[in-house]
């Protein structure tokens, strides 16, 4: 049965693959966006460039129906944020703007309201156990904060109006457009650059963006998804440095990567004052992604082997 859906940051990384996902299954979608012209073809078009989705109650237009709602427009984490209260900016954006998404769509006659909130809305690591959706959360930066905030808000407001919330916890998410730490480790292993990884065997779950896409399609759909809260992953964590080889192969450069000893590396980041980017390099961020297999038998439908085949691919074409 196919279904209207909005999506919003839909002119985004992550909300390009799912509004394709949800074209190839036939379902009719709208993208909430800041800008025109930023949409995918085949996609309605809405524009809304208030600041934190302030009046899009009132803007909402009388013929878009809709169904149920992807929202991934976020204020992103940033390494460096300038902003003189930044939680105050998170708030607005991540928590304030989610919530009058979620009650404009449910007047609109929305059913469900599926969230992509972050593995920061738990913790930056894990300590020998993968992170389960049952574990206490205890996020250290605003970003993560907001996004917990979020996420229990929107599960507030959806036992008061009955809009069925479904919350999904991604890892980092890397795929063809990847930004950020990502596409700098590529850049680096592109240019034959040598890194001092060889050493670091904790491994960190990531999330092909193809596969998240996947997996927000059957929150939508999936009437076993109502109320959840969902860890999304590969499958398959990697060490940093077996990334970096399997990166290099794909990318058909020479993995240079020297074995630093974990001490030194510490000692360098405190040095530099990027300890907290040495930390989440070399420190293990695993997450238990059982649940959502067993509640609504989904598993990623492409390997880690290919989500780098095709980042990789994407990466020689454009750089």
């Amino acid at each position: 049965m196919t279904q209207r859906v909005l999506v919003t940051g839909a002119n985004g990384f992550v909300g390009k693959a799912v509004c394709k996902a949800l074209l190839e299954r036939g379902d009719t979608v709208a993208a909430l966006v800041r800008r025109p012209h930023t949409a995918a073809e085949g996609v309605r078009e809405w524009v809304v460039d208030s600041a934190d989705f302030q009046g899009v109650e009132q803007r909402w237009p009388a013929d878009l129906q809709c169904d149920a709602v992807i929202h991934l427009a976020a204020r992103v984490h940033l390494m460096h944020d300038t902003t003189a209260d930044p939680l105050a900016a998170y708030r607005a954006t991540n928590v304030t703007g989610a919530l009058r998404v979620a009650a404009a769509a449910r007047r609109a006659g929305a059913r469900r309201f599926v969230f992509v909130s972050s593995v920061k809305a738990v913790a930056e690591s894990s300590a020998g156990q993968p992170i389960a959706e049952t574990d206490k959360p205890a996020p250290t930066d605003p970003y993560g904060i907001s996004k917990l905030e979020a996420e229990r808000g929107l599960i507030e407001y959806g036992r008061e109006s009955g809009l069925e919330i479904v919350i999904v916890r991604p890892p980092l998410v890397y795929g063809p457009g990847v930004r950020a730490n990502f596409l700098q480790l590529m850049n680096a292993i592109a240019r034959g650059i040598p890194l001092p990884l060889g050493s670091i065997d904790a491994r960190r779950s990531l999330v092909f963006v193809d596969n998240l896409a996947d997996a927000l399609v059957h929150c939508t759909t999936d009437p076993r998804a109502a109320g959840q809260t969902f860890n999304v992953t590969d499958g398959r964590d990697l060490s940093v440095s077996e990334l970096a080889r399997a990166l290099a192969t794909q990318l058909h450069a020479p993995a240079r990567l020297v074995p630093v000893p974990i001490a030194l590396l510490r000692i360098a980041g405190r040095l530099t004052g990027r300890s907290a980017r040495v930390d989440r390099l070399i420190g293990e961020l695993r997450l238990d992604s059982s649940h959502i297999c067993e509640r609504l038998g989904w598993y990623p439908p492409h390997t880690v082997e290919h989500g780098l085949l095709q980042t990789a691919a994407w990466y020689r074409a454009t750089h």
